[in-house]
């Protein structure tokens, strides 16, 4: 590992830790920096905590939980958006590439209309149908990565049209309005159980990206060129992709569908990095987790005591971002 990549990392941990314990101390409860550390060392066997209860409930219970849960969304969608966009070769490719997030909603929405699903269960059921449709299209029409695209295409429509026409026939206005909300992004509910989850599924995917940096790089010089250097590109394409689609069908389950952070943040991040994925994964990583952070602590305060939808807020942000990146690339060429 070079200094380079040792001081991405390391400032990128340091903005992490400094964003989270920022973060929790925004809200209407007046809470500071040294009630987070004091109520995270005596939770995690520092001591008995000198904080109020209720204190350190609105901290431990309700703002942490949160916060780590943005970070470990942040994370897995820019590590995602940075797999997908070196494995299919373009530049527009996120984690909702594969249909997975519409495979999601699809299923949320017609168990919110039959009362036979809970809504983060739904979730990660229909993201894997999702994912299951879209492999067994592309197989059938062929292994390259534009029938893999063109399948999550089809796949995108296909579950988008059953959103549409069960919110439309079976929904009351009540809990359309609360599916809605989950659809924009939102991390009200959060618990640790998720926060476990998710983080777990995290690190699990990180592992598997890192393993193949190597084979990333390589399909970076197009698939003839991979298979040239030795890489099966068969097996290493399944594996990402069934690696990636189960980290998002993860996050979608528990944060809903929060769009832009997997679309721009790797091509920022490789301004920084280089185009190496040893350094560009984890980097990524750590740029969405800090992203999201602050992206949900807006959100939930600008227009306080109302909250907007995450993925709200990402929009607006991520799509000047994107036009920018855009230009920059067209310069560049």
């Amino acid at each position: 590992m070079t200094v380079r990549t040792l001081l991405l990392t390391g400032g990128g941990l340091i903005a992490l830790l400094v964003s989270v314990a920022f973060a929790v101390t925004v809200g209407p409860a007046d809470i500071s920096t040294a009630d987070v550390w004091a109520s995270v060392a005596s939770h995690l066997g520092g001591g008995r905590s000198t904080l109020a209860p209720l204190r350190d409930g609105i901290v431990w219970d309700l703002r942490m939980p949160r916060t780590l849960l943005a970070a470990v969304c942040g994370a897995g969608l820019g590590l995602c958006g940075a797999v997908m966009q070196s494995l299919l070769r373009n530049p527009l490719a996120d984690p909702f590439v594969l249909g997975v997030s519409t495979g999601a909603v699809a299923v949320v929405v017609l168990g919110v209309g039959g009362g036979a699903v809970s809504l983060s269960a739904g979730a990660f059921v229909g993201a894997l149908l999702s994912f299951g449709l879209v492999m067994l299209l592309s197989h059938s029409l062929g292994a390259s990565m534009d029938r893999v695209v063109l399948s999550g295409v089809a796949a995108m429509q296909l579950f988008s049209a059953l959103t549409s026409f069960t919110v439309l026939t079976s929904a009351d206005a009540e809990t359309t309005k609360g599916v809605l909300f989950w659809l924009l992004g939102s991390l009200s509910g959060a618990d640790w159980g998720q926060v476990l989850l998710c983080a777990g599924a995290l690190a699990v995917v990180l592992v598997v990206c890192l393993g193949h940096a190597t084979t990333l790089d390589a399909f970076a010089f197009g698939e003839e060129a991979a298979a040239g250097l030795g890489v099966n590109l068969a097996r290493a394409r399944l594996i990402l992709l069934c690696a990636t689609a189960l980290l998002t069908a993860v996050l979608v389950s528990c944060a809903g569908a929060i769009g832009f952070v997997g679309l721009v943040l790797p091509h920022v991040t490789r301004a920084l990095t280089g185009s190496g994925h040893v350094r560009l994964l984890p980097v990524t990583a750590l740029t969405g987790a800090v992203f999201l952070v602050w992206v949900d602590t807006l959100a939930r305060t600008v227009v306080d005591p109302q909250e907007v939808p995450v993925g709200v807020v990402t929009s607006l942000i991520g799509v000047p971002a994107f036009v920018v990146v855009l230009h920059r690339g067209r310069r560049k060429a």
